[in-house]
C-alpha cells in the first residue's frame, strides 16, 4: 500500500467532508480557502467556490468581476496624467539633487553625466466637473474622466520590468507566486461553468514598439492548483491551442475518450491521492465545454454596427487592442471573473515623442468604448476596471535631450493608474507628486494597497484570503497592504 503524505490526506478529508455534509456549514467549508477567523458581525453573502464548492465573503461586494488592462512595459505619467507645468522652467537643467535625495536609479542612467529635465512636449486641459488634468493624447479619455478615480501615487519598490511587473502581478519580485486573477479564482471560482474564470488576452504590438517579454508566470497559479492558473487566448488560429477536434474526431468520439480518461484518472486518484489529478480532470472537462463557449465568444459579427464603430476600426481584426477590449466585455457579460489585457509598448527610453503618440491612438478609443459600452449596459457598476502599468518613467531624460526628442528611463516612485467601476467613487483624483513627478508628496499608494483595494471590492479580506504552503500562511499582500478607503464609493 502507499504511503500518503499528510497534506495528501488532509486534501482528501476536505473533499470528502465537503462532498458529502449539507448546506449551511460555509464557515466551515471557508476554512480550506482562507484563515480560520471570525467573520465581521455582518451577515456574509453567499458566493460560488471553485468547483461548486460553498464559500462565504467576507464583505459585501460591490464588484462582480475585474477587467484589467495592464499597459506593460510603463506609460509615462508625465506625458499622460501627471501635468507639471513648472516644469517648463526646467527644461535641460540638472534635476535638483534635493529632488532625487541619492534615490537609486537604473543601469541605463546612472552613468549618464547629467540627468537633464525634459518636460513633456503635449498639452494637458482639465475636463470633467473635478477638472481633472489629461494630455492632449488621449481625447476620448478625457471625455469619461468623471467615470474614473485617477491615482496619482502608485509606488513599488522595483525597478526594472520583470521584477516590477511580476510584483504587481503576484505580490512578490520573486516568480513563483500566484497571480491576482488566480487567488481570485481559487478564493470565490467563477459562475460560469464554460468559461475560465481568469482569461488573458494579448495585444499585437504596434509597428515600430520596444517592448519586453511577457511569461506566461504571469499568470500562473503558482502554488495553487493549476486549475487556477489564466487561461491566454490567442490571435492567430483557435483562440486556445488544440480547441477544434482534430480530423475524423467527433464530438461523441471526443466525449467518450474524455470519460475514458476521467475513469483512469479517477483510479490513479484513489492509489496515490494527488489533489493535482482532480485538477486535471476538470482541465480536461472545461477544454471540452471550451470547444463550443470560446467560438461563441469570440464571434463579434453579431454585435451592432454602432458597437463596432465605437471601439474604432481595428475592432474586427482579431489580437488588436479594439477587438480584445470589445472581448473583454463580452467576457463580462459572461461572467468570468478576472479578464487581464496586456498592451505592450510603452517602453520608451528614447525617442518618446514620435513613439507614444502611435500607441495612444491605439489605446485611447478602444478603453473609452470599453467603459461607454459597461455603462451603456449598466454593468459598469459592479464591474471594475483597472488601467495601468508596472511603474512610471523619470522626469530626465535617458540619452541626449533636444527641443523635440527625449527618452525616459524607469521611475518606481510614482505612477498613474486610474480605476473605475464597481465599489470606486468616479470623478476623482488621489494623491498628489512634487513639481518634478519624482517623489509622492501626499497619500501615497502602494501596489500591495491597490490589490488589497481590488480584493476589497470584490469582497474579500486580502488578510484572509491565504493558503498553506511548505510550513507558512501565504497571501496576495504578503504581510503588507492597506485598503485605499479614499477611493471608494
Amino acid at each position: 500500500m502507499n504511503t500518503l503524505t499528510n497534506e495528501t490526506l488532509q486534501a482528501i478529508t476536505r473533499r470528502y467532508f465537503f462532498g458529502r455534509t449539507a448546506c449551511g456549514l460555509g464557515s466551515a467549508a471557508l476554512a480550506s480557502l482562507l484563515n480560520p477567523q471570525l467573520f465581521a458581525d455582518q451577515a456574509p453573502a453567499p458566493a460560488p467556490g471553485p468547483l461548486g464548492e460553498l464559500s462565504e465573503l467576507h464583505l459585501p461586494p460591490r464588484a462582480k468581476r475585474v477587467i484589467w488592462l495592464f499597459m506593460a512595459d510603463a506609460p509615462s505619467q508625465l506625458d499622460l496624467w501627471d501635468h507639471k507645468p513648472k516644469l517648463q522652467e526646467y527644461f535641460d537643467k540638472d534635476l535638483p539633487e534635493s529632488v532625487r535625495n541619492g534615490q537609486r536609479i537604473t543601469t541605463m542612467t546612472s552613468g549618464q553625466t547629467r540627468l537633464p529635465c525634459a518636460p513633456s512636449m503635449f498639452k494637458f486641459a482639465q475636463h470633467g466637473k473635478n477638472g481633472t488634468w489629461v494630455s492632449e493624447l488621449m481625447p476620448n479619455i478625457a471625455g469619461l474622466v468623471d467615470d474614473l478615480c485617477l491615482v496619482k501615487t502608485l509606488n513599488t519598490e522595483a525597478i526594472n520590468h520583470d521584477p516590477a511587473i511580476t510584483y504587481i502581478q503576484t505580490g512578490s519580485q520573486i516568480p513563483g507566486r500566484p497571480s491576482l486573477g488566480s487567488w481570485l479564482s481559487y478564493g470565490i471560482g467563477s459562475p460560469n461553468a464554460d468559461l475560465p474564470a481568469y482569461v488573458v488576452l494579448h495585444s499585437r504590438l504596434a509597428a515600430g514598439s520596444q517592448s519586453q517579454a511577457l511569461f506566461s508566470r504571469l499568470w500562473g497559479s503558482g502554488f495553487l492548483p493549476t486549475k487556477h492558473q489564466g487561461v491566454a487566448m490567442r490571435s492567430i488560429g483557435d483562440p486556445v491551442l488544440y480547441l477544434s477536434n482534430p480530423p475524423g474526431v467527433t464530438d461523441t468520439r471526443r466525449r467518450r475518450m474524455l470519460d475514458g480518461l476521467a475513469a483512469l484518472n479517477q483510479t490513479k486518484l484513489a492509489e496515490v491521492g494527488d489533489p493535482e489529478i482532480n485538477a486535471r480532470i476538470a482541465q480536461y472537462e472545461m477544454a471540452y465545454r471550451m470547444q463550443t463557449s470560446v467560438p461563441e465568444l469570440t464571434d463579434v459579427t453579431k454585435e451592432t454596427k454602432e458597437t463596432l464603430e465605437m471601439y474604432g476600426p481595428d475592432v474586427n481584426t482579431p489580437g488588436t487592442y479594439a477587438y480584445n477590449c470589445l472581448l473583454a466585455r463580452r467576457l463580462a457579460e459572461r461572467n468570468v471573473r478576472f479578464t487581464q489585457v496586456f498592451l505592450r509598448g510603452w517602453d520608451h527610453h528614447g525617442n518618446l515623442p514620435k513613439s507614444i503618440p502611435d500607441l495612444c491612438k491605439a489605446m485611447d478609443q478602444p478603453t473609452a468604448a470599453l467603459i461607454k459600452d459597461l455603462k451603456q449596459r449598466d454593468m459598469l457598476k459592479d464591474t471594475l476596471v483597472v488601467w495601468g502599468g508596472e511603474f512610471g518613467r523619470t522626469v530626465y531624460s535617458q540619452g541626449t535631450l533636444t527641443k523635440d526628442n527625449y527618452g525616459r528611463d524607469h521611475h518606481p516612485r510614482n505612477f498613474c493608474m486610474w480605476l473605475a467601476g464597481g465599489g470606486i467613487k468616479p470623478g476623482m483624483v488621489h494623491g498628489e507628486t512634487d513639481d518634478f513627478s519624482y517623489n509622492v508628496v501626499d497619500k501615497p499608494v502602494h501596489i500591495h494597497d491597490l490589490n488589497a483595494t481590488i480584493l476589497h471590492c470584490l469582497g474579500i479580506d486580502h488578510e484572509r484570503l491565504t493558503y498553506r504552503f511548505q510550513g507558512r500562511d501565504f497571501r496576495l499582500t504578503d504581510i503588507h497592504g492597506n485598503v485605499v478607503k479614499e477611493i471608494l464609493a
